[in-house]
């Protein structure tokens, strides 16, 4: 770390000591991290240029290591490295245990979800499996993709519950769109996995819809 960056990351140190982390810039914090910039840049600038490139923290959090270092000049492997490091642990300490969760009305869900789901940039279809006391067994991946009815199987989604003796489930899936109204294929959905369910005799209980700040519940909205 050259003169330049190591005055730079001191004062922002110095800063965040003194009057407290919530008073940084984005662009601090970043600098904080990856703690040094190219020979063409310094740290500083460097972290603006990534908040530049990359709309929001979002798109920053979702986008591969390999996309930042090749996008990036000055972004090397380990300060790539640190940042997603620094990133995830922040999506982590908002992320509930599966198993200490008892669902009983659908933001429990949502809470359980949302820290990973919302700043996925392709639709992924979960099922969260329950026991008779409403509480979660685990949380199974379905599918990745758009989520189409004609792709969505029962047997995937039951397979799971039924291997774990779950006595119930809820579906789940986002739309990064940020919007979570229910498309056609969505109802679909959801029609034919509750008929499945009913067959099986394993419950479907709601399917969510997660969005950018808010989400739909099937079950909530009276459309089970």
């Amino acid at each position: 770390m050259d003169h330049v960056d190591q005055t730079i990351v001191a004062s922002i140190r110095d800063k965040m000591i003194k009057d407290g982390i919530q008073t940084l810039y984005d662009e601090e914090l970043i600098s904080l991290i990856i703690k040094q910039g190219d020979e063409t840049k310094d740290v500083l600038t460097l972290s603006k240029n990534l908040l530049k490139r990359y709309a929001t923290l979002q798109e920053l959090i979702t986008a591969p290591i390999l996309q930042l270092i090749r996008e990036n000049r000055g972004l090397n492997e380990l300060k790539a490295a640190s940042l997603k490091a620094s990133l995830e642990l922040g999506k982590r300490a908002y992320k509930k245990t599966p198993s200490s969760v008892i669902v009983s009305e659908p933001e429990d869900i949502v809470d359980l979800l949302k820290p990973d789901m919302k700043f996925l940039s392709q639709e992924c279809f979960k099922a969260v499996l329950l026991n008779t006391k409403n509480m979660v067994i685990c949380i199974e991946d379905i599918s990745i993709g758009i989520i189409n009815a004609s792709l969505v199987h029962a047997r995937e989604v039951f397979r799971a519950a039924i291997a774990k003796n779950a006595y119930s489930i809820i579906l789940a899936h986002n739309h990064p769109s940020g919007d979570p109204q229910p498309s056609q294929n969505d109802k679909q959905v959801t029609v034919n996995l509750k008929k499945a369910g009913e067959i099986i005799g394993i419950k479907v209980m709601d399917h969510i819809i997660i969005g950018a700040d808010n989400y739909y519940s099937f079950n909530a909205e009276s459309d089970f």
